[in-house]
């Protein structure tokens, strides 16, 4: 019966990120499709941004009306929702309007928002209903948490990228003037499956994640009866992820990661308290990770990797995708709180979105376009860039969960304001001031 408990908890935690991860993995597939082509990813992380709305009201409900709002009521209401939305996501992705005189994906943003509305607001759901169960189960809880950023990216590679072909278009001349014009344009080969199975696929998740809460809340006396504990112990779940203010909750990386991997330090020793300018210099490192890797380099994927071809942008993010999650189980095992070590590690984060970055204004013609290289070291670096600073991210969180509750607060709100100013700033960059320029993969014509 452990065993059963441990696979619904694993398939509950399957739901929690599953959806967006699932977006941004397809976004090579679709970023030619829909009208705001390359400047789509700058319109997501803006949205996911305002989807923290959710967390907010939750937040908000637990300090002005203590006790009164049922985190299992809230849950059915989002994953039921999280289905619904996949489901509508699969029919209505492709579907535009026109606004402003400028044809935009509404229907997509519309479904986008709530997908992401779900995703956020889990963080501060889902585990303080796992705290109802033992401890033991919280760990095989954070397993599926990772399972739902690196399924969508193994599906997507499995999916794989339509190969791109130059196709001549000719018209036949007027009658003042026989001359034909002739002109290329880019045709891509369907991938494996469609992009709509890929979106059926992420309803099905969901579906599974809500079947699982069901039973969790159909069988609670299972709970005490199964007393065979199938994984370690961990007694120190509740305060790695801030449960006991749902506001402390970080971004969609954050919460899952620092849960993962702030589990472990049961086994440590207490740090001692860290000084003010330690303090200091941890906090930056929060702002700082969560804006590079939740704002500033996901808006520009596609001039980085785009340039490189439809293969190289579909490796970087689905590989990045599971990257996240890598890294977080890395931190399971190997921890190292060096502050020292730790800032070498962002610096070296750093620098790969430093070169992503500037790829990107490069575009359309960065180093080494149309070569293998070039396309090798920008997987290499987008993936080292997210597993990089995903690490510090988990390793961030372990020493605050240590320093205070208080701290962890902090740390919530640290990482939330990274992440909005990294959107927000890249926003007008990408899409008022068009600091980034796209290209065609036939017609752009670089210089050697």
């Amino acid at each position: 019966m452990a065993l059963l408990i441990h696979l619904l908890a694993c398939a509950f935690g399957l739901g929690s990120w599953v959806a967006v991860n699932g977006l941004w993995v397809e976004l090579p597939l679709i970023v030619n499709t829909l009208p705001e082509g390359w400047e789509l990813p700058s319109y997501l992380t803006v949205i996911i941004q305002l989807a923290n709305l959710g967390p907010l009201l939750v937040t908000l409900m637990h300090k002005l009306c203590p006790g009164r709002l049922k985190e299992r009521y809230v849950i059915y209401s989002i994953l039921s929702i999280g289905v619904l939305s996949c489901i509508l996501l699969a029919f209505f992705w492709d579907r535009t309007t026109v606004v402003a005189g400028a044809s935009h994906s509404t229907a997509f943003f519309i479904i986008t928002f709530f997908l992401s509305l779900v995703d956020c607001t889990s963080s501060v759901t889902f585990l303080p209903f796992m705290m109802q169960l033992p401890a033991k189960y919280i760990t095989t809880y954070f397993i599926g948490e990772g399972l739902s950023g690196f399924l969508p990216g193994i599906i997507a590679l499995a999916q794989g990228v339509g190969i791109a072909k130059c196709v001549n278009s000719t018209q036949t001349g007027n009658h003042t003037n026989n001359e034909d014009l002739w002109s290329l344009h880019t045709e891509y080969l369907p991938p494996n499956f469609s992009t709509e199975v890929f979106f059926v696929f992420l309803a099905a998740m969901m579906c599974i994640s809500l079947a699982a809460f069901i039973a969790l809340n159909k069988l609670p006396r299972i709970f005490e009866l199964s007393t065979e504990n199938l994984m370690p112990d961990m007694t120190e779940a509740s305060t790695c992820s801030g449960l006991d203010n749902p506001g402390a909750e970080m971004n969609k990386e954050d919460a899952k990661c620092q849960g993962e991997g702030a589990h472990e330090s049961r086994t440590l020793p207490i740090c001692a308290k860290h000084s003010v300018y330690q303090l200091t210099f941890i906090y930056f490192l929060v702002v700082w990770v969560n804006s590079a890797t939740n704002g500033l380099l996901p808006s520009v994927q596609t001039y980085s990797c785009m340039p490189y071809g439809n293969l190289a942008y579909h490796l970087s993010a689905a590989l990045a995708s599971v990257a996240n999650p890598v890294a977080c189980t890395i931190a399971m095992f190997f921890q190292n709180r060096s502050l020292v070590f730790l800032g070498v590690l962002t610096v070296m984060g750093t620098g790969f979105g430093s070169y992503n970055m500037a790829m990107a204004a490069m575009s359309p013609c960065p180093l080494l376009q149309g070569s293998v290289a070039g396309e090798i070291l920008i997987v290499l670096s987008w993936l080292s860039f997210t597993g990089t600073l995903s690490y510090v991210k988990v390793m961030v969180g372990v020493i605050l969960r240590d320093q205070s509750h208080s701290a962890l607060v902090w740390c919530g709100a640290a990482a939330q304001m990274g992440s909005l100013v990294g959107s927000v700033t890249m926003f007008p960059l990408v899409n008022v001031y068009r600091l980034f320029q796209s290209g065609d993969f036939c017609n752009t014509k670089c210089p050697l």
